[in-house]
Order: C-alpha cells, then structure tokens, then sequence
C-alpha cells in the first residue's frame, strides 16, 4: 500500500526525520560555533548574535518560500535545492575575515535548511489522517534530532580542526548526503489538493473560532515569535553561558544535545496528545510547561543544576511548534498546507532571531543573562495569553455549537 496511513507512509516519514536531521544542521552549526567565530572575527557577543539573528530571519523567509514551493512543485525539487544552498553556505562562511561576509553566509543557510523543517511537515502532513499528529510531531523531531547529534560533532571538529574546516565539512555533507535522500521523496501526496475525501480534509475553518483565515494566521504568528523568542534563549546561549561560567564549550554542547534529545521525547508524546485533545490544548500544555522551565534557569547555575535544567527544558517544551502545524491542518484546507505550515512554523524563527539577539544585547548590557532569561519569560507569558484566547473561543464554540 502506498496511501494515507499506509506502510510506505511510514517509511516516507523515516525518510523525512533523517533529511530534516541533517539538513538541521544548518540550524545548529553556528549555535556551537559563536564562541570560537567571536573570538576569530573579533567581534561582540552582540554582533555574532545577529549573525544567528540573520540565520534565523533567513530560515523564516526560507520556510514561506519554500512552503509554497512544495504547495506547487513538490518536496523533492524543494529538497534538492536546499542541499545545494546549504552547501553554498557552509563553503562561503569560512572565507570570511569580518562579520558582514560571515552575516551574509549565515542568511543563505538559514533560507535553504528551512526546506528541512516546515515544507517537510507540511508534505508528511499530507500522508497521515488518523495519526496526523503523531506523525507531524516526529516530522518536527527531525530538527531537535539534528540539535541532539551534530553539537558535540560540531564542538570536536572546531576543537580539533577549527571552526572553518567544521564548515566545509558541513557543506559536503550537506551535498552528497541531501540529494540522494531527496529523491526518496518523490511519490506525490495523495489527495494532495482534493477539496473533500476523508484524508487530509481541515475539521474545521478559522471561522468556527470567529475568525478569518488571514486573522487566525496572524495569531499563530504572534504565539509562534513570543514561544520562541522564550525558547531561544537557552537553545542559543547555553554554550557561551557555560563557557563564561568557566565550564567550558564542551559542557555546553553537551547541556544543548541534551535539552534537544529530551525534546524530541516531548515532541513525540506531544503529537499522541493532540491526537486525542487537538493542538490548541497541546500548544497551551506545552506553553505553561516551557515558561516553568525557564524558571529553573534563574534558581541556580550550578553545573549540575543546568544539567537539569537544560533536560527539563527539552522535555517540557518540545511540543509548542508541532502544535501550530496541527492547528493549521485542523482549520485550513490541505491545498494551502505548505504556505500556511511555512507561515506559522517559520514565524517561531523570528522569536528565535529576535530573542537570539535580545539575549546577546541584554548580555552586553547587564554582564549576565539573568535579565535576558526573565525577558524570555515574559515573552512566555505573551504566547500563554494567546493560546488561552484561542482555547476559549474554541470552547465557546462548542458551547453555543
């Protein structure tokens, strides 16, 4: 069988983790690097965090475009595209003697790895109806599973070889492993743009939440940029954290790679929930948990204790960005999948740009990133306020229903 919830579904959603995963290393490579490239360029923390900035800002519009690319070619030229970008990108980075060079780099990865995440969950999407969430939930696990492997990869080759050469490798990689994975992809969705049939059809349109299409997207928008500009701050700077702690790059990478794999546990666990609850209560489950384990960050910096912090962020938060997916696919028609997935998956990089940089900047100012880890909380409380919005108008709805 080839169909929706099909065997080979299963097989494509295996061979979509594994593109996600690598290509996600176009994501982490530089959150392991800022130190060394810092140092190298002679730049400030702030103005390497803009770099990430324009990584993340690069990722966003990549994720609109390339959305809509799949919309209407399809993954695979997507996909292949993207390999050849992200290659592009790691093999111009390393020529770089200033930061505008290095900057300009940074915005050609993050473009072309994000037809790694929100296309690619966009295109699982299709395949899958009775384990819709479940399946988008390990789709978006690609990306944390990339943040769990290539970090202490990363740290050995900069350790050993420098930075420079850990990009060049990239690139190949990028390039002879991308491409021949592409090409799994090529079978078509089914029902891709069927307007009726049971695969794939929204349960309901954005006007049962007294909402227009446009409107609801927006607020998916502000919930994705407030989320993530929480998320970003120990996803981006727990290693210059540990290493101005005096722990070392090492630990730091190890404390990423370790929040990451937790996170692909939630993301998981996240997917059975909203396919029992719906993703409005799986966004505000993992909502409340996040902004909970931001909290642990400000009690103790301790090594162990960020250890533990940095686990218990991975677990409580990994579910947030599936949800937006979910919630597009419960409330648009699947023709317009890969432009509102993109949308609303790729917003949550503006937060994690904005917030990258926010951190850096209040790092500058203050000499610690206590006063950036409470504006990631408030920024958390922005996204709650937002999901318990949606879930009363949802709950009004059946109500008067």
């Amino acid at each position: 069988m080839s169909g929706v919830d099909s065997s080979y579904a299963w097989w494509r959603l295996v061979a979509s983790v594994t593109l996600s995963t690598v290509g996600g290393i176009g994501m982490w490579c530089l959150v392991v690097a800022l130190p060394s490239v810092q140092q190298d360029l002679g730049v400030s923390r702030a103005d390497i965090s803009f770099a990430y900035t324009l990584n993340t800002l690069g990722f966003f519009v990549g994720g609109v475009v390339m959305g809509k690319l799949v919309d209407k070619r399809g993954i695979v030229i997507t996909a292949v595209l993207s390999a050849i970008g992200l290659s592009v990108g790691f093999a111009v980075a390393p020529a770089a003697t200033s930061l505008p060079l290095f900057a300009t780099a940074q915005i050609l990865i993050g473009f072309s790895g994000a037809a790694t995440f929100a296309p690619l969950v966009a295109d699982v999407s299709h395949w899958f109806e009775k384990r819709r969430g479940m399946a988008v939930a390990i789709a978006a696990s690609g990306n944390y599973l990339a943040g769990t492997i290539w970090p202490p990869i990363i740290e050995f080759l900069i350790r050993d070889h420098g930075w420079r050469a850990a990009y060049w490798m990239a690139a190949a990689i990028c390039l002879l492993v991308m491409v021949p994975l592409a090409f799994v992809l090529r079978r078509p969705p089914p029902l891709q743009h069927a307007a009726d049939g049971s695969a794939g059809v929204a349960a309901h349109s954005p006007r049962s939440l007294g909402l227009s299409p446009n409107a609801l997207q927006a607020v998916l928008i502000v919930a994705g940029i407030g989320c993530c500009v929480a998320m970003s701050m120990p996803q981006v700077h727990i290693v210059a954290y540990c290493a101005d702690l005096g722990y070392g790059v090492a630990r730091g990478a190890e404390m990423l790679s370790l929040m990451l794999g937790f996170g692909i546990i939630s993301r998981i666990a996240s997917g059975w929930i909203a396919d029992r609850v719906g993703g409005i209560k799986t966004l505000l489950l993992g909502s409340t948990l996040q902004c909970v384990a931001l909290v642990f960050y400000l009690i103790d910096d301790s090594l162990n204790s960020l250890y533990v912090a940095s686990a218990l962020f991975g677990l409580f938060q990994g579910g947030i960005v599936p949800s937006y997916a979910i919630i597009v696919r419960e409330y648009f028609p699947p023709k317009e999948a890969g432009f509102r997935v993109g949308l609303a998956v790729s917003s949550t990089l503006v937060g994690m740009a904005l917030g990258g940089w926010m951190g850096g900047v209040l790092f500058d100012m203050t000499g610690s990133y206590r006063a950036a880890f409470l504006n990631g909380i408030a920024w958390n409380l922005l996204n709650g306020v937002v999901a318990w919005w949606l879930l009363f108008r949802q709950n009004r709805r059946n109500v008067y229903a």
